[in-house]
């Protein structure tokens, strides 16, 4: 992997708290930098991976409701019920 060098302002004192903090974890500056880096970009990718899965779901719920392919809402609701007696029932009897 070639190296490449990253250069931006930042205000002293917080650039010498930075430096004091990571020396306090035995890290160097850069080394933080690099980590939250590399967090950021796993951050990104997995957002852009769960919009994209997100997105697949909504459009294939929509091409079946387009061709018809949907649930009365009282077999939604009957399914409901028994979904929820079924999870009082395993609960021990819990009302809630």
């Amino acid at each position: 992997m070639s190296e490449a060098t990253f250069t931006f302002r930042v205000d002293e004192e917080l650039k010498d708290q930075f430096s004091m903090v990571a020396k306090s974890r035995d890290r160097t500056s850069a080394q933080l930098l690099r980590d939250f880096m590399r967090d950021f970009v796993k951050q990104q990718q997995e957002a852009a991976a769960h919009d994209s899965w997100f997105r697949r779901e909504v459009q294939i719920g929509l091409d079946a409701a387009n061709i018809g392919d949907v649930l009365a809402a009282e077999q939604v609701e009957a399914e409901a019920i028994a979904w929820r007696a079924e999870t009082r029932r395993r609960m021990g009897g819990a009302n809630s």
